[in-house]
């Protein structure tokens, strides 16, 4: 009896916690709340309510709902992880990138919170910047934080998902930009930038990085670095027939892991990571679009930790 009341109370918690993500990070209202659980309307107010009142919710959820555990563990061990963590599903119409943004910042917190000055290096994209927005503690001591790869555009334009600006101006950390564009007009061109101080000191710093955040970008068509305007069309379709699945801040790898190389990718100017890294590189993404993506950064070791939400966790590991 005993095991089947504390059963019962860990399920209701489970819903009250999973209600208040829908309705603080998803934003949803108690009526699609009510939908999307398949309870009454009522049901939904009151787990709602039960969330804040027992402390489930301050600004985000504290209680990690079971279902998620379960299948953190089971990435971890499917896939010889560090870590894993799994947001909540926020449902078919919820934006993934909210939903991984908390997850992400705890485990930075975390790295902020070190005594020990940190070297911390940032990719770039959506869901970074999310993750940038939900972090909320100050970091203990000074620590570095540096970017792996340029936010220009070959039109002059820059990107609005720039993390390491972002971060240095909430943080107010000493920040190493990368100071070459994403892609040069030759590989000439990319070489003289690699030969310039800045790049090389950013780039040693980058190598020494105690942590490494990152988002897994997918080659699709509506792949981010061709809609953010970094490569044509023309291009993205040669990266495509190359075998390309994903790209970590501007290097393409197919769906085992291994780099994949074009003439255009000799005119990228950011940091390569490697596979096999001790340091924790922390891969955020979440979504089906980005599931041959994601797969591939694990088979290659690109990543060693990972950050997604339910329905692509489950995807992985069916």
């Amino acid at each position: 009896m005993v095991n089947r009341m504390t059963e019962f109370e860990s399920s209701r918690e489970d819903e009250a916690a999973r209600a208040g993500w829908l309705y603080y990070v998803g934003g949803m209202t108690q009526d699609q709340i009510a939908n999307e659980l398949g309870v009454s309307r009522q049901r939904a107010q009151r787990l709602v309510s039960r969330a804040v009142s027992e402390g489930l919710v301050r600004v985000r959820i504290e209680h990690k709902i079971g279902a998620c555990l379960e299948l953190e563990a089971e990435l971890v061990r499917r896939f010889g992880l560090q870590t894993a963590r799994v947001a909540p599903s926020l449902g078919e119409a919820g934006d993934s990138a909210r939903a991984t943004a908390p997850l992400a910042a705890t485990l930075l917190e975390r790295i902020l919170a070190r005594p020990d000055p940190q070297v911390i290096a940032f990719g770039t994209g959506r869901s970074l910047s999310a993750m940038v927005g939900e972090v909320m503690q100050r970091p203990a001591t000074e620590h570095k934080i540096v970017s792996l790869i340029g936010n220009i555009a070959p039109d002059g334009s820059a990107s609005f998902y720039d993390v390491i600006m972002r971060m240095a101006d909430k943080l107010r950390l000493p920040h190493y930009p990368m100071l070459a564009p994403v892609i040069s007009e030759t590989a000439e061109e990319r070489a003289l930038f690699d030969h310039l101080k800045p790049v090389q000191a950013v780039k040693k710093l980058a190598s020494a990085a105690d942590a490494t955040f990152v988002g897994i970008g997918q080659m699709n068509d509506d792949a981010p670095i061709y809609k953010d305007r970094f490569i044509s069309l023309e291009e993205l379709r040669e990266l495509q027939g190359a075998g390309a699945v994903g790209e970590i801040v501007g290097s393409f790898f197919n769906d085992e892991g291994q780099p994949v190389e074009t003439p255009l990718t000799a005119r990228i100017g950011s940091y390569r990571i490697e596979g096999g890294r001790e340091a924790p590189i922390i891969g955020i993404a979440a979504g089906t679009n980005k599931l041959a993506a994601i797969r591939g950064a694990l088979s290659g070791k690109l990543v060693n930790a990972l950050v997604t939400d339910e329905p692509t966790a489950r995807a992985l590991l069916g």
